[in-house]
């Protein structure tokens, strides 16, 4: 079954998982802007970053047929420094013309701090002036609820968003149907030791349906599997849930969110 990895931060992987991904079905990756492992200390730093995600990824991904889009950000780690924070947003319109840049992202909160707070707002402000979709990412473990909760206070309070074109990621059972009940998209992270497991993620779609559902494996610096998606396909296949509302999850529903970007440009493997 073809499949899209929504949320998948490639700088982080060895050129053998995109000929892995390949193998398993994966015909696109959304990668979100992040943490680099370290805090970066300019915006010269992240315009570097940027240009590997916009001008370099896309061909590594592209050696194995995977189309590869992105989105742009200072995150939430490095948003406590609110002075670079906005040199980093001041400097983003440069490159949101670039092909397959869908947006904003990922931000949100990591301690859900004040001055976090001040950044993605600021985000969010670029974003809606920019008319771009955005990515959010919502804090871990013991953060989860009341950074969600605080998230979605201020996406709500901001009248100007279109709520069908935000990602709110990262959800688990506590935070899922607030998302979906304010009319957001909600981004299932796999992970093999925090976050959600691919029978938590069944779990989620057998209660709430698939609408407005996404499944990816993060893939980051830490402990991941890039291939967490195919997972959550077997499980969901050991259940008996059909091949269409499997497809539906982890191919048609990305397609349907990114459609909404100018640029996302995507080369269908099913009309080949």
């Amino acid at each position: 079954m073809y499949y899209i990895d929504p949320h998948i931060h490639m700088v982080s992987r060895t050129t053998d998982d995109y000929e892995t991904l390949a193998k398993m079905g994966c015909v696109a990756v959304s990668e979100p802007a992040f943490w680099a492992g370290y805090d970066r200390g300019s915006v010269d730093g992240f315009r570097d970053y940027f240009e590997q995600l916009t001008a370099f990824e896309p061909k590594r991904a592209g050696w194995y047929g995977i189309q590869h889009f992105t989105w742009l950000c200072i995150n939430a780690k490095e948003a406590e420094n609110v002075a670079l924070s906005r040199e980093v947003i001041a400097m983003i319109p440069e490159f949101l013309d670039r092909p397959g840049v869908l947006g904003i992202g990922e931000i949100g909160l990591n301690k859900n701090t004040r001055n976090e707070a001040t950044v993605f707002l600021e985000h969010i402000d670029l974003a809606v002036k920019t008319n771009e979709q955005i990515l959010i990412h919502t804090p871990h473990l013991e953060d989860k609820y009341q950074g969600t909760r605080m998230i979605l206070d201020m996406l709500t309070g901001d009248g100007r968003l279109q709520r069908d074109r935000v990602l709110v990621d990262h959800v688990e059972e506590h935070t899922v149907g607030l998302v979906l009940d304010q009319g957001f998209w909600a981004g299932m992270t796999l992970y093999p030791v925090s976050k959600c497991t691919p029978q938590r993620a069944c779990d989620m779609v057998e209660i709430y349906g698939p609408e407005r559902l996404l499944v990816n494996s993060a893939g980051d610096w830490g402990p991941s599997k890039p291939t967490a998606v195919p997972d959550f396909i077997m499980e969901m296949r050991k259940r008996g849930h059909a091949e269409s509302l499997i497809r539906r999850v982890v191919y048609e529903n990305p397609l349907k969110f990114f459609g909404q970007s100018r640029g996302f440009r995507f080369n269908s493997p099913l009309d080949a």
